[in-house]
């Protein structure tokens, strides 16, 4: 079962299992190409209508994989802005672009029209603002923040939502601090949260998540895995994994086994438990990871486990 919920102010419906498509671009050899289209295929045919892919996730090459794939299929699709692709025959990457940061009115209309243009689309159901925060651009996040709401970059995303090009906008980022901010500024209808509110990190959003309820405001989970160490991998927030995160991962571990519980399956249903995330969007890279996040999904996870674990919180761990 894959059900559907309702964003609360632009009526769409997500599935609450969705698919981030990050990961169909890392790879550019024919293979994993090959594997892309066809874990797209079997997303859908297993249910799976809300999908997210953004400029950035390959230069361009996930868009054109995701709108090739579900062109004419009823689906949600989510892009983003703020990182423009400029043609550079000195780029090493499949396709020969590199990224320009641009968070203005001009550059966010421009990337809304190349976005349209790759995905061979005429609307997009949700825009995010791409990394608007100190997790990507560290001292020169005020600068970035200024520009996005100074230099028209807010005042692009409403009109778009205005005339209709876009059903929802928001944020598509790493960290919460930056969605408080813009949140006393501008109206906003979704965030994404990648690798934030996750069972690594299950308290620290709550207070924010209050806020988004009062505001009408609703989440989206990405990276419910911790970029991968949750299940199985060596990276946390994709880079080493700091010696109390790893000793928080042991502790984890050790009380699921306990359990009787899969992790990966407690970390994918973890974030729906709270009523403002709408969507879990993990990003398998094959079509066999796909069906190991379809049967976590699934996966029978007793009350007592989720009573216990929120005693863990309030005794630390």
């Amino acid at each position: 079962m894959n059900p559907t919920r309702s964003l609360t102010n632009s009526g769409l419906e997500i599935t609450a299992l969705g698919l981030g498509c990050a990961t169909l671009a890392f790879d550019e050899t024919e293979d994993a190409l090959h594997l892309a289209k066809e874990m797209l295929a079997n997303a859908l045919a297993t249910g799976i209508t809300f999908f997210d892919t953004a400029p950035f996730y390959g230069q361009g090459l996930s868009e054109r994989i995701v709108g090739d794939a579900l062109r004419g299929s009823d689906v949600v699709l989510s892009s983003k802005v703020g990182r423009l692709l400029v043609p550079d025959k000195e780029a090493s990457t499949y396709i020969p672009f590199r990224v320009e940061y641009d968070y203005t009115y001009d550059g966010i209309m421009r990337s809304v029209e190349d976005s349209l243009q790759r995905l061979g689309r005429s609307d997009i159901d949700i825009l995010y603002a791409h990394d608007l925060g100190e997790h990507t651009h560290g001292k020169n996040a005020p600068v970035r923040l200024t520009e996005f709401f100074d230099g028209g970059g807010y005042q692009a995303l409403d009109s778009l939502r205005s005339d209709g090009t876009v059903k929802a906008i928001g944020l598509g980022v790493n960290e919460v601090a930056v969605c408080e901010q813009v949140m006393e500024r501008g109206f906003f209808d979704v965030f994404l949260l990648a690798g934030r509110h996750t069972l690594l990190e299950r308290t620290g959003s709550l207070s924010f998540f209050g806020q988004c309820e009062k505001a009408g405001t609703d989440i989206v989970i990405g990276g419910p895995f911790n970029s991968g160490l949750l299940v199985g991998g060596a990276t946390y927030n994709y880079r080493a994994v700091p010696v109390d995160i790893a000793s928080r991962h042991k502790k984890l571990l050790a009380f699921c086994t306990a359990h009787d519980v899969n992790i990966g399956a407690a970390a994918l249903q973890f974030p729906l438990r709270q009523n403002v995330v709408k969507s879990v969007i993990p990003g398998p890279k094959t079509p066999t990871e796909l069906c190991q996040i379809q049967d976590w999904m699934t996966h029978d996870i007793p009350a007592s486990f989720w009573n216990d674990l929120g005693n863990l919180d309030e005794t630390g761990d």
